[in-house]
C-alpha cells in the first residue's frame, strides 16, 4: 500500500465520523447515555453504593404519588403488592393479581420519569416455575413499563427463579426476612433473624439471591447486627424496611410515611418501624369535612367557583325556549337565578 493511500485513510473515516449521527464511541444508534435528568440506572446505584451513599426506596401505586416521588427526586420506585393492603384495603398482601398490578405499574410508569421503576411479582405469578416467573416479569416490564422486578424469597425454587430472570435480561431485587407473602408459613407478619439459625438464614438467603445475579436485596423485619452483617457480607445494596440503619439504602411504603391512615381502624397498617414524616390523613379529614359543611350550608360553590357566564339576553332568550317546551318551571328557575346572581354582582361591585 502506498504511502499516499496509507494518509488518505485515516481522512476518510474522520470524513465518514462527520457524515454520521451517531456518536464514535456509541455501539448502535439506540438511546443516549443517561444524564442526572434522566432515569436512574442500575449504574446509577452501584456507583452510589460504591461510595457508601444512600440509596432511597419509596413504594408508589397511581400516577399522584408517581409524581411526588419524582418531584423528591427518590432513587428508586417500588409498585409494591403492598397495594393489595394500602390502596385496595386488604389485611395481607395476598389477595392482589397480576393485572391489578399491571394497572399500578403503568399509572407509576406515566408519572415518575426519573427514579429506577421496580415492580413486585404478585403471589401466585411466579411460584409454579421458573417458566412462569420469567413469562410474569416479562409482562411487568413490556405491559407495565417498569425497569426491574422484584420477587420474595430466598427458597432454592425462588433463587432459581430469580437466576432465569436474570438470564432472561431483567434486572432482579431480591427481598428476605419478613416476607409478606409466607405469613402463611411464618405465621403472621413477624419479625425474622431473632435466633442464631434464623439470623444465619437471612444472610445466607441474600448471598444466594445475590449470586443469582440480584442487583439489591430488601432486608425487611430483622434486627440491626443482622442486617449490618448482610450488607458487610453482600457486594450489592441492601434496602432495609425495619431492618435499621446499618443498610445500604432504606423503602418505606407511601401512605405510611405520609401519615395517610390516620383512622383508628388502620392503625394496624401502620407498621411499628415506620416513621410518619406527616400527617397527610388529618389534613385530608379536615379538608373533606370543610367541604361537607360547605356543601350542606350552601356557602359551596360560591361566585369565586361559579365562573361561567350567560348574558342577560340569552337567559331570556334560553326561558322563552323552555317555556315553548312547556318548561315553565325551568324558564322561571333560570330567570331566578339570574337574577339572584346579578343583585349579588351589583353588591359586590
Amino acid at each position: 500500500m502506498s504511502l499516499l493511500r496509507t494518509r488518505r485513510i485515516p481522512s476518510l473515516l474522520s470524513k465518514i465520523r462527520c457524515m454520521s449521527n451517531i456518536p464514535e464511541n456509541s455501539v448502535y444508534g439506540g438511546p443516549k447515555p443517561q444524564n442526572p435528568n434522566q432515569r436512574v440506572t442500575l449504574t446509577h446505584l452501584r456507583q452510589k453504593h460504591k461510595k457508601g451513599e444512600p440509596i432511597t426506596v419509596v413504594t408508589a401505586y397511581d400516577y399522584p404519588s408517581a409524581v411526588h416521588l419524582d418531584t423528591a427526586g427518590i432513587d428508586v420506585c417500588l409498585v409494591g403488592d403492598s397495594a393489595a393492603m394500602v390502596v385496595h384495603g386488604h389485611d395481607t398482601t395476598l389477595p392482589i393479581n397480576l393485572d391489578e398490578m399491571l394497572v399500578h405499574c403503568r399509572a407509576v410508569a406515566r408519572g415518575a420519569k426519573t427514579p429506577l421503576l421496580v415492580g413486585d411479582l404478585p403471589f401466585g405469578s411466579y411460584e409454579s416455575s421458573s417458566n412462569q416467573a420469567v413469562d410474569t416479569a416479562v409482562r411487568i416490564l413490556k405491559e407495565g413499563g417498569m425497569d426491574a422486578i422484584k420477587l420474595e424469597g430466598g427458597s432454592p425454587s425462588r433463587v432459581t427463579a430469580a437466576k432465569a430472570i436474570v438470564e432472561a435480561g431483567i434486572a432482579v431485587m431480591g427481598h428476605v426476612g419478613l416476607t409478606p407473602q409466607a405469613i402463611s408459613v411464618l405465621g403472621g407478619f413477624r419479625p425474622q433473624g431473632k435466633n442464631v439459625a434464623s439470623a444465619v438464614k437471612v444472610v445466607e438467603t441474600a448471598l444466594a439471591l445475590q449470586e443469582a445475579g440480584c442487583f439489591s436485596v430488601v432486608l425487611e423485619c430483622v434486627p440491626a447486627p443482622v442486617a449490618a452483617a448482610a450488607t458487610s457480607a453482600l457486594r450489592i445494596p441492601t434496602i432495609g424496611i425495619g431492618a435499621g440503619p446499618f443498610c445500604s439504602g432504606q423503602v418505606l411504603v407511601y401512605h405510611d410515611l405520609l401519615g395517610m391512615l390516620q383512622h383508628p381502624h388502620h392503625a394496624k397498617v401502620t407498621p411499628k418501624f415506620c416513621k410518619q414524616y406527616a400527617r397527610v390523613g388529618d389534613v385530608i379529614n379536615k379538608a373533606l369535612s370543610e367541604y361537607k359543611e360547605e356543601v350542606t350550608n350552601g356557602s359551596f360553590p360560591g361566585p369565586a367557583h361559579t365562573p361561567y357566564k350567560i348574558s342577560d339576553t340569552e337567559v331570556s332568550n334560553f326561558s322563552n325556549e323552555l317555556q315553548k317546551l312547556g318548561l315553565d318551571k325551568a324558564a322561571a328557575a333560570a330567570a331566578d337565578v339570574a337574577e339572584k346572581i346579578n343583585i349579588s354582582s351589583e353588591e359586590r361591585d
